[in-house]
């Protein structure tokens, strides 16, 4: 007993001389550090994060504390940023300081290294790779040549919801949306089809859920590098090896048919195909490895399929809750589309009231709603001094409902976007659901595309109906955890052919 008592000791103390000097540190900086909740030692605000809800828990604090708000998780420095007016100065005045991403323990790995966009580091590779993605995958013309399977794929959809609506039975559609987006993905990327293979099916759902739980998962070497051990204990270590040797399974199967001289039809020009083409013609400024492919369409696999799906959810969400705004974008789609079997891409832009919806639809529920930065450098925010190597989070679900930039904030109001410049873009702080600046979203234009056409079609195809027995009010708005929010109950609505 007294060896084990020993051992302990040897152990912990340089843990406790470690959070001391922290500590210390950390109080004489604190007339000119941000306010926040106080902490407990070593674990700092660990034990009262909230890791479920994390976007609505940090905006309840954020009203006591204020929009720049300081935490600790475990050894790690957090800031909380709640406001359009300091995400803006963020942007204005410190994009490149913080344009680095946290390197956390399950993005590193499943990233290979960091060898994607999404989690790569603020360097010379991360621009090559993001040049590449902007030029090549999710360029306007690129975007535009995978309409076809977007319309295939939602007139499919269309029909599949029909059947239902025929045989009067409820449509689940945040499972029809969850299909769709990884329909289109599949084919767009992968050349494969998600529908008719459900072995394809099977193994893409799997690996999707897999990979969003390791992403938010908790890694102790993220937050208590000298306890990093503990995540072979807790079998965390082993879930992450084992899921990133399901993935490379996954997309070497994906590499082999498309470099394979009976590659099918349908791979011709897709998103992998484009990137095998860039490694052998050797176009970039290094030499393109199947690890940065990998990577990439690790970033595509996940960014494509789940944000799309829950943004075209929580606007139909939001809609059924507004019965208003619901008969108002309806009657708006149908009398520009007439009698056509199908919502074309032109005619949304032909739509103002339409893509108002959405807009608000972003704007309160945000598919990602943490944006997560690191900061490379000491810089002010709010007036407040920042350390290097602190985690920034931009609340942007706080973001857009922040009073001081949106009136009536918390009210689903189309009506505020028409005639209004502000667009989810990047230049307008208080709507950010895509990101702002050096690490805004390459895939943008394709995420939208696929929200418009699912969306505009459900509105012009169907009248939709609450549940017999259910009120606007039973329709409620928890969410799901991950790195994109999904409804935490399933929409379940009744659905009448209007076509």
């Amino acid at each position: 007993m007294a060896f084990i008592l020993f051992l302990l000791l040897v152990f912990l103390f340089p843990i406790v001389i470690t959070f001391l000097y922290q500590w210390n540190e950390h109080n004489t900086k604190k007339a000119r550090y941000p306010p926040g909740p106080r902490g407990l030692p070593l674990i700092g605000n660990l034990h009262q994060f909230d890791s479920q809800k994390p976007h609505q828990f940090l905006h309840e604090l954020s009203k006591k504390h204020g929009p720049v708000m300081s935490m600790k998780l475990g050894s790690v420095p957090l800031i909380v940023i709640s406001s359009e007016k300091v995400a803006k100065e963020a942007f204005n005045a410190h994009d490149i300081v913080i344009s680095n991403r946290p390197n956390l323990t399950g993005q590193k790995k499943l990233s290979y290294n960091g060898q994607d966009i999404a989690f790569s580091a603020y360097n010379d590779y991360w621009r090559e790779m993001r040049k590449i993605a902007v030029i090549h995958l999710f360029s306007l013309k690129q975007v535009n040549s995978f309409s076809p399977i977007r319309r295939d794929e939602v007139f499919h959809m269309i029909e599949d919801v029909s059947k239902k609506a025929d045989k009067f039975e409820p449509i689940n559609l945040s499972e029809t949306l969850i299909s769709l987006s990884s329909s289109i993905i599949c084919r767009s990327a992968f050349g494969k089809s998600y529908r008719e293979t459900s072995s394809v099916k099977r193994s893409f759902d799997e690996l999707v859920h897999e990979v969003q739980a390791i992403l938010v998962g908790l890694f102790c070497a993220d937050y208590f590098p000298l306890l990093g051990w503990m995540d072979k204990v807790t079998g965390m270590a082993s879930r992450l090896e084992k899921c990133l040797e399901n993935l490379d399974h996954f997309y070497q199967e994906l590499i082999d048919e498309h470099i394979s001289t009976n590659r099918p039809q349908s791979m011709e020009g897709d998103i992998l195909d484009i990137l095998i083409k860039l490694k052998e013609g050797n176009t970039s400024s290094f030499d393109i490895s199947w690890e940065h492919i990998k990577a990439m369409l690790m970033n595509i696999f996940i960014g494509g399929t789940d944000t799309s799906s829950a943004t075209t959810t929580w606007a139909m969400t939001a809609l059924v809750k507004t019965p208003l705004a619901m008969r108002r974008v309806q009657q708006e789609i149908r009398n520009v589309v007439g009698k056509k079997p199908l919502v074309d891409e032109d005619d949304i832009q032909k739509l103002p009231y339409f893509k108002a919806v959405i807009k608000e639809a972003m704007r309160l529920y945000p598919s990602s709603p943490i944006l997560p930065r690191e900061t490379t450098e000491c810089c002010v925010l709010g007036g407040y001094e920042i350390e290097p190597k602190t985690f920034i989070y931009f609340n942007l679900w706080a973001i857009g409902r922040d009073p001081e930039y949106w009136e009536n904030p918390n009210e689903f109001l189309p009506d505020r976007f028409l005639n209004s410049p502000i667009d989810y873009k990047g230049q307008d702080f208080g709507l950010i659901p895509f990101g702002f600046g050096r690490r805004g979203c390459p895939g943008m234009n394709l995420g939208v595309a696929v929200v418009e056409l699912a969306l505009a079609n459900l509105l012009y195809a169907f009248d939709w109906e609450l549940p017999l027995g259910m009120t606007e009010e039973d329709v409620n708005t928890d969410s799901l955890p991950g790195l994109a929010v999904h409804k935490k109950d399933p929409l379940c609505l009744m659905a009448k052919r209007y076509i």
